[in-house]
This record gives structure tokens, sequence and C-alpha cells, in this order.
């Protein structure tokens, strides 16, 4: 078999078969096919896509590109989520632990953020001794016992998949339902668990920014996991405004926390809700929406999903203490309200713009080399469709440097007002399964 001829197939929009896809990832996983090769192949599946066994074939092969974590030594079923990612988007830290205090066991691998704040892993590395990074063993010994473990990727994972990100990050050709769809997938399946929820972004400061191409990207993804065997479902939610009230690192874990305590910021702990039933549901806990919001209700009331969060945190040799006295976290040198200039309705939060200047402020990395400061970010006082009178503060600023000038004249426009009413969103569009 020539690679050549693989790529000359898909250049004219031609069908690969299964054993060209597994030709291509055996290549790219053992180096035997080289890059420029390999990238005239992603540039030629950008251009004319792939179809839904192709997509989904690719997915398989790439998750056995590796190792593949079995956790059939775990009694129940394993529930998995993953998100597109967003600003202010901490909700494995909040979803997690409220579906494993009602019994279904959570075994997720997370990453780290690359641009606007940090991923699942920084956010988690506020909290002083929490490790990421468990054996396989640890692991599933925890996910047992404790009933939830977010870790970082371990083991020999979906390697196919690294080789190929870093690849498409320099030759434009990340933005492929195809290839983002098996990208995606292929670590989840990896990963082991047996229920699997997509919380797929649209909007501003998500990487899909339409509802159509961001049902395309769910779509495609659900058809990977269930023809795989996993049941697979997907929520498209709005990213046209940050989640919740804060965007950084350990202000998210305190954010996180106040939301398993039942304080929580509307629009994040009903997303969270709304995704807890699911989970619930299609882990077999709950028969319906109203039994999984009941018993959802009652972990919240009760505490039983706060003291989930700290079992986790503990197990993984978190500082406990920071958990249940959440000012012991990191905190900046300053801490400056901005006022608002103007009077009127919130018409639009510029969810990218806020993200990359938390960035700026050091709560995100522009390099994989950077480190994150975790005790920077941005505090929201109102959200898209509250009333702003001047002179109110509409954000506070965690910060260890001197504000520049120009930075808070970025600030103040990422805030639009209007004197119309803003008709609320719903955070949630649609759920497909």
């Amino acid at each position: 078999m020539r690679f050549v001829d693989i790529i000359n197939k898909k250049r004219y929009n031609e069908e690969l078969t299964d054993k060209e896809i597994q030709f291509f990832v055996d290549g790219v996983t053992d180096g035997s096919i080289p890059d420029y090769q390999v990238s005239a192949l992603l540039m030629a599946i950008v251009l004319n896509g792939m179809n839904e066994r192709e997509t989904s074939y690719l997915a398989k092969a790439m998750m056995h590109s590796g190792d593949v974590i079995d956790l059939t030594s775990i009694e129940g079923i394993k529930a998995d989520k993953h998100s597109t990612g967003g600003v202010g988007d901490k909700t494995s830290m909040a979803l997690g632990p409220l579906v494993a205090a009602c019994g279904l066991k959570v075994a997720k691998m997370s990453g780290r953020g690359l641009g606007h704040t940090g991923g699942t892993l920084d956010k988690l590395e506020s909290i002083e001794g929490f490790n990421c990074f468990l054996t396989e063993e640890e692991f599933k010994k925890q996910v047992s016992e404790v009933g939830i473990a977010i870790i970082g990727q371990t083991g020999d994972l979906v390697p196919a998949d690294k080789k190929l990100y870093a690849l498409r990050d320099v030759t434009g050709t990340v933005e492929s339902i195809p290839l983002i769809a098996s990208s995606i997938m292929s670590k989840k399946l990896a990963s082991g668990s047996d229920t699997i929820l997509l919380d797929v972004k649209y909007g501003e400061g998500a990487f899909m920014h339409t509802i159509e191409d961001a049902t395309k990207l769910a779509e495609a993804m659900i058809s990977i996991g269930n023809s795989l065997g996993r049941n697979t479902m997907a929520m498209i939610t709005d990213m046209n405004q940050p989640l919740g009230n804060t965007i950084g690192n350990a202000i998210e874990i305190r954010e996180a926390i106040e939301t398993l305590k039942g304080h929580g910021p509307k629009d994040f702990t009903e997303l969270c809700m709304q995704a807890a039933e699911i989970m619930l549901m299609q882990g077999k806990v709950a028969e319906n929406k109203e039994e999984a919001r009941k018993m959802l209700d009652e972990v919240v009331a009760s505490g039983k999903a706060f003291e989930t969060f700290k079992d986790m945190v503990k197990a993984q040799g978190g500082n406990v203490d920071m958990i249940e006295n959440p000012e012991l976290l990191p905190q900046s040198k300053f801490k400056t309200e901005i006022k608002s200039e103007e009077s009127g309705n919130v018409k639009v939060l510029h969810s990218e713009r806020l993200g990359v200047l938390a960035m700026q402020l050091g709560a995100g990395r522009e390099t994989k080399e950077q480190d994150v400061n975790h005790a920077v970010g941005l505090e929201l006082a109102c959200k898209r469709g509250d009333k702003v009178n001047k002179g109110d503060t509409i954000c506070i600023v965690y910060h260890d440097e001197e504000l520049k000038p120009q930075w808070v004249d970025e600030l103040y426009h990422a805030f639009e007002l209007t004197n119309e009413e803003v008709a609320p969103q719903p955070i949630i569009e649609k759920v497909l399964s």
C-alpha cells in the first residue's frame, strides 16, 4: 500500500477503506509516514471531509494506537463528560462530585489549558498538594472507593492523536469536524468509561462559533461513541458570555465550591444540574429527569456533594483545609474593582476578549511552556440582561502587577450596554442523543 495513493483518493473526495485508515494511523504512530505526507492527507480531509464510517474508524484506530484503560474491575457503570472548552468553564469540579454523590462512578481524565484560562488540571492544582497524575491502578482504586477521580492523561493513551494534533496546529488543519470529533472521542474511548456526556459549546468564546457547527460536531461524536458501544449524549450550550461569574483558576475552584453548597451562579448551577440529570439517567441511577433532580437537590442540601469533592481532594493529596476555607486558596496581591462609566442593560459580554484579558493577567498560557498564575483572574459583577448604573462595579480584577491603562480600556470594551431590554438566553440550547 502506497500512502500517496491514499492522499490522492481523499484529494479526489473518495472514501477511504478501514485498512487505508489503519495504515495511516499506524504510520503516524510509528513515524514511518513522513510529516509532509501526513499533512497532505490532513489538508485533503479538511477540504473534502470524511463520512460517518470513516470518522468512526479513524477514532477507533487512534484509540487503539496506545494504551486503553480497562475499568471493568470497578463495579457499576462508569461515567465521563467532556467539554469542548470555554471561558469560565469549571464544570467538572462541580458536576463530577454532584453525580458521584448520587452513586454514579466518575472516571475522568482532563487536560491543561492553552490560551484563555487554565484547563481543569490547572484549576485543581490551585489546591496545595493536589496530585493530578495517579497511576492507572491508583485511578481505578479511587474511582471504586471514593466514586470519583479527575486526573491527567495517564500511560501512553492515544499517541497518534498527540502527533496528529501537533501537525494540525501548524498546518492550518485544526478546523475539521471529522478530525476534531475523532481526536476528542479517541481519548474519551481510551479512558474506558461506559457513558459519555459531551458539552459542546457555541458562540464567541467557543471553538464552534454557531449552533449549526456545534450540532454537527456533537452529532459526529455521538455517532462515534454509539458505534463503539458507549452510551453517548451531547448538550449544545451557550458560550456567548462566560460561564458563571469567575474566570481564573483558584477563583473558579471557589465558585465550584459555592455551587456544590447550593450558592452558585444561576447559569452555572443550571448547566451543572441539567448535565447531572442526563448523566444519572445514562448511568441508570435515575429513571427520569424528575427523579434525578430530586436526588441532586438532596445531595446538595445535605452537604453530601460538597463532602464528595472534599473526599476526592483528600484522596489525591490535596489540602482539604483550602476546600473548607476557600480564602486559603492562592490570593492575588491586588484586587481592583472596575466601575461602569455609563448606565444601561448588559447587552453583550465578549467571552473571548475577557478570556484573553484573564490570560494576560497570567491565568492562562500562550505557549505550553508558560506557568499559570493560580491566584489571578476576573470576577464578573453583572451578566447579560442585568441592569447597571453608572458607578456600579462591573468586574473585580485579581492581579499581581499594576494594571495598564490599555488593559483596563480593553476590559471596558468587553462590556456592551444598551437602553433596551435584553431577552434572556437559555444556557442549554438542546440535548442530542
